[in-house]
């Protein structure tokens, strides 16, 4: 194989087990270059095994496909040339300074012009100033922002981001968020796993697994209306006391808070709108709204049922 396919990502059936369990089990995946999308699911859902297998880090068990237009099964040194793959946690030399991390990594990909490649990637990534800091003296931020430029330094084609933004702070999120797709815009595919819904938002298209398996892939849109839910939100004081009245009532399938709302989400529309109308109260108003994406995943975690890799 080559690397000019016009997929970056192209893998059927990927399989992979530890001993009895299949913590990935036959999850299809078809993503275009310079794309930006969301992997999402719940923890274990086998969102990291996923990406270490099309990074080349994990052998699989069963499946096949490509990478960057390279086989998985036998091209797996090149195509971790061509990727760079942030993990969950920050794992780089906490006793180093920002810019002797990047001089580091620089000298293990061989990079051409050393010098030149660091000060662009510092100057980049906003990091220039800081430069003579040591890592682990570091928020939480700006070890994201060092772990980024580390990353990317080399120009990878394939940026694979293992919940990034984890543990840091909004304002740190937004411009993180800012530079992915500044990234995305110059030519390069990423695929970012995350938990939060206003992250999979800013995704081209989004990638839900749960219990091993791919349970749905689509634009945001296109997945809330594939949904089939019917959404009503309550607000006021009272709303909390709502919760526990409202679960397990005619057609109210998913009940979950949003900040100080309450979403009540149902498939049988007529059933939900007649319990809703038990619950009219002057303390509390009700409004049918457009289902969220995280009312829409709340269904999908309840359809996707016990998982099923920890029986038998």
């Amino acid at each position: 194989m080559s690397g000019d396919s016009d997929l970056a990502i192209d893998v059927r059936g990927l399989v992979k087990r530890f001993g009895d369990k299949a913590a990935v089990n036959g999850v299809d995946i078809q993503m275009p270059r310079g794309k930006v999308w969301g992997f999402l699911g719940p923890n274990g859902s086998g969102k990291t095994t996923t990406i270490r297998m099309i990074c080349g880090l994990l052998k699989i068990s069963e499946g096949e496909g490509s990478c960057l237009g390279y086989d998985i099964k036998k091209d797996a040194s090149r195509i971790k040339l061509k990727t760079g793959y942030m993990t969950q946690k920050f794992s780089f030399w906490s006793d180093l300074t920002i810019r002797e991390n990047l001089e580091f990594v620089a000298r293990l990909y061989q990079l051409p012009k050393m010098k030149r490649v660091v000060d662009e990637t510092l100057e980049g990534l906003g990091l220039a100033h800081r430069q003579r800091q040591l890592a682990g003296a570091l928020s939480g931020g700006w070890k994201q922002r060092l772990a980024l430029a580390a990353v990317t330094m080399h120009g990878p084609d394939l940026l694979l981001l293992d919940e990034p933004t984890a543990g840091v702070d909004p304002q740190a999120r937004r411009d993180f968020w800012d530079e992915i797709h500044h990234l995305s815009r110059n030519g390069m595919t990423v695929l970012v796993s995350t938990h939060y819904m206003d992250e999979a938002e800013r995704c081209d298209r989004i990638v839900y697994l749960a219990n091993g398996q791919k349970v749905t892939e689509g634009r945001v849109q296109n997945i809330i209306d594939r949904s089939g839910l019917v959404t009503w939100r309550a607000e006021g004081d009272a709303v909390r006391d709502l919760s526990s009245e409202i679960e397990g009532q005619d057609g109210a399938e998913h009940v979950a808070y949003f900040g100080s709302a309450l979403h009540v989400s149902g498939t049988d529309e007529a059933r939900l709108r007649d319990t809703i109308s038990h619950f009219q109260r002057p303390d509390v108003e009700w409004h049918e709204v457009r289902p969220s994406l995280e009312d829409a995943f709340i269904a999908l975690m309840a359809r996707a049922g016990v998982d099923q890799r920890d029986h038998g």
